[in-house]
Parts: C-alpha cells; structure tokens; sequence
C-alpha cells in the first residue's frame, strides 16, 4: 500500500508498504481521509522520532478487518479514531483520558501519527477501544472532527464554567482548530465570541461561523478587545496559534481570574514573576496547554455534527499530493482543514 512517511528529520514522502495485520484488539481501518494539522509540520523538526513513521493523527475510515478477540466492529463500519493511545488501565485511562495517560508522565501519549503508523495511508492498523462510530456522517469530511473539533472541545470544556451569557472569548487564530472553536463556543455556550487572525478572508468566515466580532491580529488588536469588554478584558481566550506575537495578545486582553489556553505550537513564551510587574498578567488567571481531549470529548463533538451545529471546512486532495498540500499548509493558503483521501 501507499502511505505518506516520515523517513528523516524535514524529509516526508510517499513510500509504499506492507498492508499491516490486525492482532489481538486491534482492527485494520481503510482510511477514507486523513486531516492535515500544523503539528504534523512540527513534526518535520523534531529529533529523535522513530523512522520511518507513517504521519497523519485525523483519521476517519471503514472497518477492513478485525483481529482475534475483537467485538462490536462488523466490516464495512464507518469510524473515526481517537488520537491517543493510552495504557487503557490507570486512573486517567479508565476515564477515558488516555491523552493524560499516567503511563506516560507529563508527556503525551502516543497515537496515530504520534508515534505509532498513522493515517495518511491507504490502511492503518487501531485499538478496537480507540475508535468511534460515525454513524451517517461523511467519512471524509468527518476526519478533521479527530482533533480540529476534539481538541477545542476539550479546552472550551475545561472553561465552561466562566463561558457564562455575559462572558467574552476570543479565539487567536480561526484556521483548523480556530474555526472549529468558533463553532463549538456558538454551540455550547452563550458567550460573545471575538475571532482574532491576520488573514482577513478567515475572519470573514468566523463570521459566518458565528463569531459577533472579528478582528484583524495588528497593533491595534489589543485595544480593541479591551474597548469591546470595558477594559476588562476577556474570561477566555483561546490561542491557536501560540506565537510570542499572539501570546502577548492573549496576556494583555485575558481579564483577572481568567483562563488563557495555549494550544498553538509556535514557540511563543509567556512572562510570569512573583511580582507584579514581572507577572505579565492579572491576578488569578489560569494558564493550560490543553492536549487532545477525552474519548468522551470525541463522542460528543460526533453528537455537535449530527445534530448540525459544526462543521469542519474540507479541501480534498489525493495522498499523492500531501507533500504539496504541507507546503500550502505551512504556507498559510489552507482554509479549514485540509483532508487526504488514499
């Protein structure tokens, strides 16, 4: 089979392997669409990864076959996989947080793509426990739901109490992930959403998304999210960028006892001191960099997209091209989320 492999530090190419077979718990998945995510750009400069490796964390597919033992998968099942492959027994696990698997202390664990052969193939090999039906959702189209709408999820969840009616969350960045938070907050809270990017044909979209306000990331950015919130400043902001230039946006405009997430990648750093003029920000604010999601998180956003109200934006481009559409991505030209079909 085909199969798009990490096979040196920044070198990624279609290489063609051996179809794997399932073993005990696990189940063969025909990919139908593998999303692409920033991380897997991130992956090209880090050291130290098993090679080659299979890239690719958003699958989405139908059931090829299933190994001994395994129950509850009939051939031809559509289902999406979950990114995290925990122990499945610690305390963590049995909750289904396998992405803060104590297994793996303060460390993710690995997943599809994330250490083990991902999704950007024409098969992959899954832990039955890892995947979730998809009923009569499009197996392509559905495949970005794996982490562009788990991950969001999860951090708009760990501050659902703060996203009260009269509550403000600004989303840094409304591109894969962004574009979902947009969504997400408008499905499961009532607070007034301010998207924030460069790109103004992204914020065009978070409007129609439902995003109330949509900012252009400049130097009057930081102004304007205090003027809109009486110079309090946000009770959430969700940063999906996480460069130094958006960080301090997030640590200038969260309000005091506010959540400021981090889930970006870029590098950026946040000031923080014993004093207060060291601290860099208010009072009482909480800071996380929030990872994946639960599997009871998956199930749920799978809930949000039957029922109508999220939807990731798809391009469709053939396996062949996922080099190509990795430069487009890294590039910034990529709207949504772009979707590999083997």
């Amino acid at each position: 089979m085909k199969a798009f492999q990490l096979v040196a530090p920044g070198k990624a190419e279609i290489t063609e392997v051996d179809v794997p077979e399932p073993g005990p718990g696990e189940v063969l998945l025909e990919v139908t669409g593998s999303g692409v995510c920033h991380s897997d750009l991130h992956l090209l400069h880090v050291e130290g990864l098993p090679f080659p490796m299979t890239l690719g964390h958003e699958p989405a597919g139908r059931v090829a076959a299933a190994g001994p033992d395994v129950t509850g998968w009939d051939t031809g099942a559509t289902a999406i996989g979950y990114l995290a492959w925990g122990c499945g027994v610690c305390r963590q696990c049995a909750v289904g947080a396998e992405n803060v698997c104590e297994r793996f202390p303060r460390a993710f664990p690995p997943g599809p793509g994330l250490g083990y052969p991902g999704a950007m193939a024409e098969y992959m090999l899954f832990p039955a426990r890892a995947l979730v039906p998809l009923g009569d959702l499009d197996p392509v189209e559905s495949a970005p739901l794996a982490d562009a709408g788990l991950t969001p999820y999860h951090a708009i969840v760990r501050s659902r109490d703060l996203l009260t009616p009269s509550a403000t969350a600004v989303v840094i960045g409304v591109g894969g992930l962004g574009h979902m938070a947009v969504q997400i907050l408008r499905a499961v809270t009532g607070s007034r959403i301010v998207a924030v990017d460069v790109d103004p044909a992204r914020l065009r979209a978070a409007r129609t998304y439902g995003a109330d306000e949509a900012l252009v990331s400049d130097g009057d950015v930081t102004a304007a999210i205090l003027d809109l919130t009486g110079g309090v400043g946000a009770d959430v902001v969700l940063d999906f960028v996480g460069s130094q230039a958006t960080m301090a946006i997030g640590a200038a405009t969260i309000a005091s006892y506010g959540d400021l997430a981090v889930v970006g990648l870029a590098g950026g750093t946040l000031a923080f001191g014993g004093e207060i003029t060291a601290r860099g920000l208010p009072w009482g604010v909480t800071v996380s960099t929030p990872y994946g999601g639960t599997r009871r998180d998956l199930h749920e956003v799978l809930a949000l997209a039957r029922q109508g109200r999220i939807k990731a934006q798809v391009e469709r481009h053939p396996l062949a091209d996922a080099a190509a559409v990795l430069d487009r991505l890294e590039a910034g030209q990529v709207q949504g989320r772009a979707v590999l079909i083997p």
